[in-house]
């Protein structure tokens, strides 16, 4: 367990691999030295150099510094072999306690501790290899000898039976070590480029990461400015509502204190005229003519005209229609203040495309400003402007940008 916890510290966070020649950036962390070098290589055209691990950023490409600690701590990792104890493969002669496998020996399909690989035989049939559970693989299924040949013709490695008497016979051969040799450049050069690639994908989920953050401040920001639009329409509406609802109960009020006071007066007046009408029935009912004609009071009762009633108005109704036109005015003016500048969008961030820049327009490195230049000159492209100008890389049907 030691020595696998060990190894994960001796692994480049790059190629996955132990470190070879390893290297230490400014903040502390270590690289392989090819590793980091192709890395730098890459962000050299964006101007920001960045640690691939804590992501440091440094104006200038920073200077490596050989970690010498380091280099003696891996050499003496791998001098001491520790994959023998990490395969779990012990010695097959070690009955009495699991002692761990130094070899593997294909001819005798065992595996050799120290003590007994050297009491093993020497001879050439005898061949060792390193501890491996998978010693049928490494013999020809056919004629169970041990794989000496590498047909590359047909892709598969073969015994000597194969290139005398079998199959493969005439075939172009190569020797294991030479066939290995060639496939370990062909691996190599897969995975200089599966790196590169590896550190332009890192660099491009980090573009798409600053991007989102970007993103989602913005989408903050907007959601705060529009929810305190419709916060402050909704308190504007309010207002005109309760302003529109007030005049009409004040309205309400005089007109209704107004009838109420006229009401009560005609009551007075029908209850005079209703006194009025029975003493005049009771007279015609009479049958004493002196009676009649000496009452005090008919002589104003026989003088009675019909008169208009007493009810005024004051002309003033309910407008209803200024009501209106005032609640659409006060609405126009809202809607109008939103329109000219009470709420606006933030700009929209936009990126502009050189290849249609003029040939007297200078753009700046964030891809976002550009001045005239007279001293400025593009390479001819089809679609470059003659004039001073410079379209964006992203086109806008409405919406302020």
């Amino acid at each position: 367990m030691a020595s696998a916890d060990l190894r994960q510290e001796l692994v480049c966070s790059i190629c996955l691999s132990i470190y070879t020649d390893p290297v230490t950036l400014r903040c502390g962390h270590n690289f392989c030295r090819g590793c980091i070098d192709c890395v730098l290589d890459i962000q050299e055209g964006y101007g920001v150099y960045t640690c691939p691990e804590c992501r440091a950023e440094c104006a200038e490409r920073p200077a490596l510094q050989r970690n010498i600690t380091l280099c003696n701590i891996v050499e003496r990792f791998l001098s001491t072999r520790p994959d023998q104890e990490e395969t779990g493969i012990f010695c097959t002669y070690c009955v009495d306690s699991p002692v761990p496998a130094a070899k593997s020996c294909l001819h005798c399909e065992a595996h050799l501790c120290d003590k007994h690989l050297r009491v093993h035989s020497k001879s050439a049939e005898h061949v060792l290899c390193d501890p491996t559970t998978a010693l049928g693989d490494r013999k020809c299924s056919i004629h169970k000898e041990i794989y000496k040949y590498y047909c590359p013709e047909d892709a598969a490695c073969i015994c000597m039976s194969c290139c005398l008497i079998g199959e493969h016979r005439g075939h172009k051969m190569e020797s294991l070590e030479e066939a290995s040799e060639k496939k370990k450049e062909t691996l190599g050069d897969v995975l200089q480029e599966l790196t590169t690639n590896r550190a332009e994908t890192e660099i491009r989920v980090q573009s798409l990461q600053e991007r989102r953050r970007e993103c989602l401040g913005k989408a903050a920001g907007a959601t705060e400015r529009v929810t305190a639009l419709f916060r402050d329409i909704r308190r504007q509406l309010d207002d005109l509502e309760n302003k529109a609802l007030s005049k009409i109960s004040r309205y309400e009020q005089r007109i209704s204190l107004s009838v109420s006071e006229q009401i009560q007066q005609l009551e007075i007046e029908k209850d005079e005229l209703s006194r009025k009408v029975r003493h005049i029935e009771e007279l015609c009912n009479m049958s004493d003519p002196v009676t009649v004609l000496q009452d005090p009071d008919t002589g104003d009762l026989c003088d009675y005209e019909d008169t208009e009633s007493h009810y005024t108005h004051d002309g003033r109704d309910l407008d209803v229609g200024f009501i209106s036109r005032k609640l659409q005015k006060e609405l126009s003016d809202i809607i109008t203040g939103i329109n000219t500048g009470a709420y606006v969008l933030e700009a929209t961030d936009i990126l502009l495309d050189v290849t249609t820049a003029g040939n007297k327009l200078d753009i700046l490195g964030d891809m976002k400003t550009a001045f005239w230049s007279p001293d400025q000159v593009w390479p001819e492209t089809p679609e470059r402007f003659q004039g001073h100008q410079v379209i964006s890389t992203r086109r806008f049907y409405s919406g302020q940008h």
